[in-house]
Order: C-alpha cells, then structure tokens, then sequence
C-alpha cells in the first residue's frame, strides 16, 4: 500500500491521499479524507462504521466463499467476462454465475 499524506498546520488543514493497494480506501476512510483532499462528511462516516461494525458481527459461512466473492468483485474490474471465468474455473471454484455476469458484465 502506498499512502502520502501531507497536512497544512491551519485550522482546515489540506490533505492529499495517493491510494494503493487493498487498504488504502481503508486508510483514507480512517483519515476521514476523500482521494481530493476533501472531508468525508460525518454523517457518511458515521454510517459507514455503523454498518461495518454489523459486518464485522456477522457469523461466516466460510473463507473459500468470501475469496471467491472477493475476486468476482474485484475481478471483474480488471479481467473481461471470458477471463475471469476461466480463471475461477482453472483455480478450482465454480464459473461466473449468471446473476454475477448481469450485474457486473452487462
């Protein structure tokens, strides 16, 4: 993760992020900084945390499901339909599912 912050010592102190790597939205979530520099309003900060922390409470149902969730979300950003398919298929899960393929490929 690559993250540069630099912070004017005036009472609106400016902040610019440069975000890498999986933690790095996470990062800038717990600086309370969008990537512009601008504050995440409290009320969406709020929210957000009240909603991870429910996450954070809810039981598991495994780990193979949630990494295969995790590289069909994340996967489809970065690989076309055909690709990423194939690689599921090749790693060992199942393929796409069609709801999976509407929501992310149409």
């Amino acid at each position: 993760m690559s993250l540069a912050i630099s912070h004017s010592l005036n009472r609106f102190s400016t902040t610019t992020m440069a975000i890498s790597g999986p933690d790095g939205v996470d990062a800038s979530i717990k600086a309370g900084v969008d990537l512009d520099g601008s504050p995440i309003p409290e009320g969406m900060l709020s929210l957000y945390n009240e909603v991870m922390d429910l996450e954070s409470q809810r039981t598991r149902s495994g780990v193979l499901k949630s990494m295969r969730n995790r590289i069909v979300k994340t996967g489809a950003k970065h690989f076309d339909q055909a690709t990423l398919n194939e690689r599921l298929v090749s790693a060992g899960w199942d393929g796409l599912k069609d709801k999976e393929i509407a929501f992310f490929y149409s």
